[in-house]
């Protein structure tokens, strides 16, 4: 059964009302690494039903990404970039996915997330995160960056929460746990994190901003 654009957007706007609706439909956000954390982002976002989202990330799927990546063990192989938009527009084939597989870096993230009204930021690396923050903070002092620490282990998954940093910086996760330490990525504490970031961007773009 094909569902069509005009049924999918009304029953969007059945669930979120039309007036947030229409912002999500006009609305651009950046996910910047497509990992554990962005990938669940995404799949969230796509389901809002966020207008566009432009996909960063230079890796390919692996099958050590499978048990938290929203990947399939027939994409193993493929960039993430191609796999993640081929599953986001099974879910909501009328939202636009601008991929670009490419390692962001000072001299191309400035250009790569100008366009994005939210950037999500869902890299591994410290020095990355860094990075990125200091291109958004610099260059675009009205954009919100909205990033995360701290996903790793069995713990309590209510030891994640989202902090308000600034006033156009959040950070979701534990603040303590780091994979670098030892400590297992668990796909449902992970996802619990993606899901903080996904719903911060979410209540941003219709004017929340407390956390």
């Amino acid at each position: 059964m094909m569902v069509s654009k005009d049924e999918y957007y009304q029953a969007l706007v059945e669930r979120h009302g039309a007036d947030n609706q229409r912002i999500f439909d006009e609305a651009t956000v950046a996910i910047c690494g497509l990992g554990g954390l962005g990938s669940n982002v995404a799949i969230c976002l796509a389901r809002v039903g966020i207008g566009k989202l432009l996909l960063i990330d230079f890796d390919l799927v692996d099958v050590t990404n499978l048990h938290r990546q929203q990947y399939k063990i027939a994409q193993v192989g493929m960039a993430k970039t191609e796999a993640l938009r081929e599953n986001l527009l099974e879910i909501n084939p009328y939202i636009t996915v601008q991929t670009h597989r490419v390692k962001m870096d000072e001299s191309n993230s400035l250009d790569l997330i100008k366009d994005a009204d939210i950037v999500c930021e869902a890299f591994d690396s410290p020095e990355c995160k860094s990075m990125l923050a200091d291109i958004v903070f610099t260059n675009f002092k009205d954009k919100y960056l909205v990033s995360a620490s701290g996903m790793a282990g069995f713990k309590s998954a209510n030891d994640i929460i989202t902090k308000k940093l600034t006033s156009h910086f959040y950070i979701s996760g534990d603040g303590v746990s780091d994979v670098n330490d030892g400590i297992g990525l668990v796909s449902s504490r992970v996802m619990t994190c993606a899901g903080h970031e996904a719903h911060m961007i979410i209540r941003l773009l219709i004017g929340e901003k407390n956390p």
